[in-house]
Order: structure tokens, then C-alpha cells, then sequence
């Protein structure tokens, strides 16, 4: 398969068709591209807010607090864009869970940039409104689910995104460690891995390797999840 270069993508994904060249320039010339090694952080050498492309690979968006306690915000996948907020309360890092090529761009700038282009400026608000969307189940998961149903929705996210289908099953190919998971949900490593044997041992899931998942029975691990009984 041939390597399409990060900002190709990335203009054929976001920006408009035939777009003049430029402002294609305009959009390049803001772009820092980046290649991260599994475990290696973006460096954001400006500071400031940031949105990232993700033309390859898997990323970890994480939050710093006090006394060096860090919470997995969200999880990220090729062809995503998210907005990397500035430093307040909190600082934040993007860390790769295998090798990825990103592209970064200055927030203000390129919205400045984009404030006229209306496909540019919906494909960020469909993305910001699939963030709040998960973001909005992620809160009541760590607020009012247990164990259980929070597995269940992570992987029922996780098959909605990276999954592939196939006789009614659905596979996964996770790039985050258990550890990442149990940070992410707010549980211990002990308390996943305990999660994941029960659904083994039910039959809803299979494992194979350190990674692979099989949702074998997805309607039933929706079943778990606490979701409402009539919610589509």
C-alpha cells in the first residue's frame, strides 16, 4: 500500500476540493509534522492550544495534575483531529501508544485560517461534537457504572471506532495496555483484567495475544454496559 504523506491526508480528509493553492500553502506552512516511536510524547515547542491531525498510528490524550497524578483523557486513531487545550489547571500531553505520524497546527491561526472555508470549520464541529458525545458517556461512566458496565462501554466505544465486523463478531486490535485502560476507567489494573476474564468466561468476548479482542457477542456486552433499555 502506498504511504500517503501526513498533510496529502490530511487535505483530502479536512479541506476543501480544489482549494486554491494558496491557501493550501497558508494551511501547510502552519503544519508541524511529527513522527513518535511507541512512548514518545509530541513536543509542543510553541505552547498555546493546538489541533493534531493523527495520520497514523494511535495517541493517548493525557492530563497532569498535582503531585504527578495523570488522568487518560481520550484515546485517538488515524484519521482523527482533536483540540489539545493550553495549560490551566492542568497541562496536557499527547503520547504515542505505537509508532504514528501527526500533524500539529497553532489554534488560533488555523481557525483564523479557516474561518472562511465552511467545510474545514464543519469538519471540526463534527469532530468536537463526537468528543463531547464521548466525553458526556465517559463522565457517567466513572460517575454512576461499575466495573463491568465501564469495560463494556470501552469496548463497545473501541468497536465503534478501530473495529472490524465480521459473522456478527467484531474484532479489535487494542494499542493501549491494560494500564492505560484501568487509568482511562478509573480502576485498577487488577479490577480490568478481573473484568475481562468474566467476560471470557461468559463467552461474550475472546482474547488472543496481549491485544486482540473478539466482541464474540456484542449484543450482550450492550446488555451490560447500563445503557438505557430503549436507547437505539
Amino acid at each position: 500500500m502506498k504511504c500517503v504523506p501526513a498533510f496529502e491526508l490530511f487535505a483530502s480528509r479536512v479541506l476543501p476540493p480544489r482549494l486554491p493553492a494558496c491557501e493550501l500553502a497558508e494551511f501547510q506552512s502552519l503544519a508541524r509534522s511529527s513522527q513518535l516511536t511507541k512512548e514518545q510524547s509530541l513536543d509542543f515547542q510553541h505552547g498555546g492550544s493546538q489541533f493534531v491531525f493523527l495520520a497514523r498510528g494511535a495517541t493517548k490524550l493525557v492530563a497532569h495534575a498535582s503531585e504527578s497524578r495523570d488522568q487518560i483523557v481520550a484515546f485517538h486513531f488515524a484519521g482523527d483531529v482533536f483540540a489539545v487545550p493550553e495549560a490551566d489547571n492542568y497541562s496536557y500531553s499527547v503520547s504515542a501508544l505505537k509508532d504514528c505520524d501527526v500533524l500539529s497546527f497553532p489554534s488560533e491561526e488555523f481557525l483564523s485560517l479557516a474561518s472562511n472555508d465552511t467545510k474545514v470549520l464543519r469538519h471540526l464541529l463534527d469532530n468536537t461534537t463526537l468528543s463531547l458525545r464521548r466525553c458526556r458517556e465517559k463522565t457517567v461512566a466513572l460517575g454512576r457504572k461499575t466495573a463491568g458496565e465501564r469495560i463494556a462501554v470501552f469496548l463497545l466505544g473501541m468497536a465503534e471506532r478501530i473495529g472490524v465486523e465480521q459473522d456478527g463478531r467484531i474484532s479489535l486490535d487494542l494499542p493501549m495496555s491494560r494500564r492505560d485502560i484501568s487509568e482511562s476507567l478509573g480502576l485498577t489494573i487488577e479490577t480490568v483484567s478481573r473484568q475481562f476474564t468474566k467476560l471470557k468466561d461468559d463467552g461474550v468476548i475472546a482474547t488472543t495475544g496481549r491485544s486482540g479482542v473478539v466482541l464474540r457477542k456484542p449484543a450482550h456486552l450492550r446488555d451490560r454496559a447500563g445503557f438505557m433499555r430503549d436507547a437505539a
